[in-house]
């Protein structure tokens, strides 16, 4: 199962759902990088399931043991192990439906990829939970990033047809990213928040579920790092996007908005500002080529609706070959897009490390 990221560092995710713990390794962090745990702590909890209606009722305290590449505070520079433990599962849950596909899930793919040894308890490895360890991972990459400089955040930009404000692709700043990080319901305005919290409700009253678009963005990140081509700062930062359980779709910049424009509309023209070299629009999301241009990154990730309903749904047993009516019982988001905030920020962080760590004159 490929769930190593290879890269300036590697990032390798391991554990199920319902199994004894989760975790994830991560090599070749630059040694001597002070950690504090306390950020670390503070990071995940935003992943963490909430008591307002908006998410599981699955409590976790996603509390990580550090098992080495850790001292004193700093990173040693071998790698940096970590383990969570799961203490909540409710395993029963999925007595009925072991061989039944749920539509949307990976039930039937996992089985036929894995010939009927994989976990489907919860999901096994192709959970949500396994977002856990990615958020360690991207909360520590965060650290370092922000030793250098650089200063990452997302936002929830939609639920369903509800649209929040979105970042200014030329002059969002580095506080302005701390300061919806530290929103409970991470969105920019209050008005926002009103009318996407009353559109998750009132699917979880339905027994029904939405999806939204995550926003995010990183300042500060220099010019020149990436490659073109098949290793593109584009490519890497998608690799570890569609690693997040529910994104189906990716755009950089203007993105598809791009396809009803002239050139002469969606063209960056260029500027010297501050003795830099700028573009006065951010149309290209921060990257040409596959290379930082060195204005803010900005890529928007689309998130589909939780898959676990508990409305009756038509499906199939996949061992029996016979069609059956299921209903999923359990504890799920009602939508997963306000807790996978700070996942898409990992896979970021993680992202524009990586390059980082790859590049010879960074």
């Amino acid at each position: 199962m490929s769930s190593c990221f290879n890269g300036g560092i590697t990032v390798s995710l391991f554990g199920e759902s319902h199994g004894r713990g989760i975790g994830v390794v991560i090599d070749n962090l630059p040694a001597g990088e002070e950690i504090d745990l306390e950020e670390i702590a503070a990071f995940m909890a935003r992943r963490a399931p909430k008591k307002d209606g908006t998410s599981t009722m699955r409590s976790e305290k996603d509390i990580p043991e550090i098992l080495s590449g850790y001292f004193n505070g700093k990173t040693t520079g071998t790698p940096l192990a970590a383990v969570i433990m799961n203490t909540d599962q409710h395993s029963g849950d999925y007595g009925n439906i072991s061989h039944i596909a749920r539509p949307a899930h990976a039930d039937l793919t996992g089985y036929l990829r894995y010939n009927g040894a994989n976990d489907p308890r919860g999901g096994g490895h192709f959970s949500g939970r396994i977002t856990a360890p990615l958020c360690f991972a991207g909360a520590v990459c965060a650290q370092i990033l922000k030793h250098r400089g650089i200063t990452t955040g997302a936002h929830i930009l939609s639920i369903k047809n509800v649209r929040d404000a979105g970042f200014d692709p030329v002059n969002v700043t580095a506080e302005q990213l701390d300061v919806v990080k530290r929103r409970a319901f991470p969105v920019i305005t209050d008005e926002a928040e009103t009318e996407m919290r009353a559109v998750i409700n009132s699917a979880r009253e339905s027994l029904d579920s939405v999806g939204g678009i995550i926003e995010c963005a990183a300042v500060g990140f220099p010019a020149g790092i990436g490659s073109p081509m098949m290793d593109g700062l584009e490519n890497t930062i998608s690799r570890l996007v569609f690693a997040i359980p529910a994104v189906k779709g990716l755009e950089f910049g203007n993105g598809f908005g791009c396809a009803e424009l002239f050139g002469s509309e969606n063209n960056d023209e260029f500027a010297i500002k501050d003795g830099k070299a700028v573009t006065v629009t951010n149309n290209h999301g921060g990257i040409l080529g596959g290379i930082s241009s060195g204005m803010p990154i900005i890529f928007r990730a689309a998130f589909k609706p939780t898959p676990s309903i508990s409305r009756p749904q038509k499906s199939i047993d996949f061992k029996e070959m016979t069609e059956q009516e299921l209903v999923i019982k359990g504890r799920h988001d009602p939508c997963v897009v306000p807790r996978a905030v700070p996942c898409v920020e990992s896979a970021l962080n993680i992202a524009l490390l990586s390059a980082l760590m790859d590049d010879p004159n960074a």
